[in-house]
């Protein structure tokens, strides 16, 4: 499915695409489901929202290929660092890149992480999901996640100083 939606993307130009107002909140209820099965602690739920060749690069930056692997490696996870986690989502953005692919961003938090010594404890990030419609369903392809913090202003450089000839 990936090779056929960089195909899709490359035929159709980005400003033809439109979604209608009900399949953008479709497509933002498969990004906030995410909440309910990772609140259930429900890996095999979790990755059901995801396509069977996903690619999954988690908060702290490992790469997991395929739904299987996902399942796998949030079932340890939910056993130990996640047991009391909860997740909850404060803003989805969706945007069509072509038909049947599109763009979500997902604002989270979450509480009750116990992340090993060494570990960033993942308290609030962003989200960039790739989805693609398959057999009538959204399902997530591509999944980065990242933590964040505020966001304020970087600091101004000093201005340049000029030589004197």
């Amino acid at each position: 499915m990936r090779c056929f939606a960089a195909i899709v993307l490359l035929l159709v130009p980005l400003t033809a695409a439109a979604l209608d107002a009900g399949e953008k909140e479709t497509i933002r209820g498969v990004v906030v489901r995410q909440a309910d099965a990772w609140n259930a602690h429900d890996a095999r739920a979790y990755a059901a929202l995801f396509t069977a060749d996903c690619d999954v690069v988690n908060v702290v930056g490992w790469w997991w290929r395929g739904r299987a692997e996902l399942e796998a490696k949030l079932t340890t996870a939910f056993s130990q660092a996640f047991r009391d986690s909860r997740l909850a989502f404060t803003d989805v953005t969706v945007r069509e890149l072509a038909p049947g692919v599109a763009l979500a961003h997902a604002r989270w938090t979450m509480s009750g992480a116990k992340m090993p010594p060494g570990m960033p404890e993942p308290k609030e990030g962003i989200q960039t999901l790739a989805l693609v419609r398959q057999s009538g369903r959204w399902l997530i392809s591509g999944f980065q996640n990242t933590l964040s913090i505020p966001e304020r202003a970087f600091p101004a450089a000093p201005p340049l100083q000029r030589a004197v000839p």
